[in-house]
């Protein structure tokens, strides 16, 4: 008997998708008995209560970037951000605390998310950024707050508190210099530069704008380096980098000195008022003094003081820590 060739193979193919058919039954069959888990439904993956949502404002007729998260009736907590960063550097707290606290952080002009208007027509000094900020929050109707004040936060913050101390319901300070002594050895070429700008512009935006420079904010002489992302100071480069960010930056760190000249008022004021004051500072930050929490104390003495394990920019590696001191703070707030 001889079987036709074309028969063979439709036989094959028959019993090839037979057998492709079975399987898949047999699979259908062993999913059907398993749990279905929707990756949506996942308790893990749930979408937070209180997002961070990132906003735009008008003030004095700029575009102000900022960054907002918890209910309006919670306690607000305004958080000023330092040089080069952004309201961004504040994430970590956003992500522990804005389920707790109105959390508000705007990016200065000239920073971030918010407009960079040409210096010929913005004066980028810190009274004029303290005036937008203070017009940031009336343009939002914020009328209590505490100040969370890190590096530049603490210039533009404290002209605030003295422009409006009735607003300011408490202070928390993070690697945030208010008195001379606290400025470190990096300022030697600082100061040079204040003293003579033309001759000593080059030097400055090295020691203050280079990848190096940028690299050491954050690292400062942490030996456990493998605990920063990276990152952090890279974008930050890139955005020095940017058309217009040398001038805008030199023109502000010029201004500078006069927060130098203001730091006798800001003690003044502390050493009159008493204000309630969280001091959280990193031991391997290089751009201040340590001794400088101490001088806090001593104008404050009921001030909490802690020093961290971390660099200037404490919320890189002690978020989880700095977090629940905040939260135990503002558990006192009246």
């Amino acid at each position: 008997m001889t079987i036709n060739t074309n028969n063979q193979m439709t036989l094959w193919r028959a019993t090839a998708y037979l057998k492709t058919a079975m399987q898949s039954v047999v699979r259908l069959a062993i999913l059907l008995t398993l749990p279905m888990t929707l990756p949506a439904q996942r308790k893990d993956q749930a979408m937070p209560q209180n997002p961070v949502y990132c906003r735009t404002v008008k003030v004095d007729g700029l575009n102000i970037f900022y960054r907002e998260a918890g209910t309006k009736d919670a306690p607000v907590i305004l958080l000023l951000h330092g040089l080069p960063s952004s309201s961004r550097m504040f994430e970590p707290l956003f992500a522990r605390l804005g389920e707790r606290y109105h959390l508000i952080a705007p990016d200065y002009p000239g920073f971030g998310h918010s407009d960079w208007p040409d210096p010929a027509q913005y004066s980028y000094i810190f009274d004029h950024i303290a005036t937008t900020m203070t017009h940031f929050t009336e343009a939002l109707g914020v009328t209590k707050y505490t100040l969370y004040m890190q590096d530049y936060g603490g210039p533009v913050g404290f002209r605030m508190v003295l422009s409006h101390p009735e607003r300011v319901q408490s202070l928390i300070v993070q690697d945030a210099v208010a008195h001379n002594e606290g400025l470190g050895a990096k300022w030697a070429t600082r100061r040079a530069f204040w003293a003579d700008r033309p001759a000593h512009e080059e030097a400055l935006r090295e020691n203050l704008l280079a990848l190096a420079a940028t690299k050491t904010r954050h690292v400062g002489d942490d030996p456990n380096t493998e605990l920063y992302d990276p990152d952090l100071w890279t974008d930050e480069f890139n955005f020095l980098n940017s058309p217009g960010q040398a001038q805008i930056q030199s023109d502000l760190f010029y201004d500078y000195r006069t927060n130098v000249d203001a730091y006798p008022t800001w003690q003044a004021w502390m050493q009159k008022n008493q204000p309630r004051l969280l001091v959280i500072w990193g031991k391997h930050d290089l751009s201040f003094d340590l001794g400088e929490p101490e001088r806090y104390r001593k104008d404050v003495p009921k001030a909490e003081v802690h020093v961290l394990d971390a660099g200037h920019f404490a919320l890189d590696t002690k978020a989880d820590e700095i977090a629940e001191l905040v939260n135990k703070f503002m558990q006192g707030q009246r």
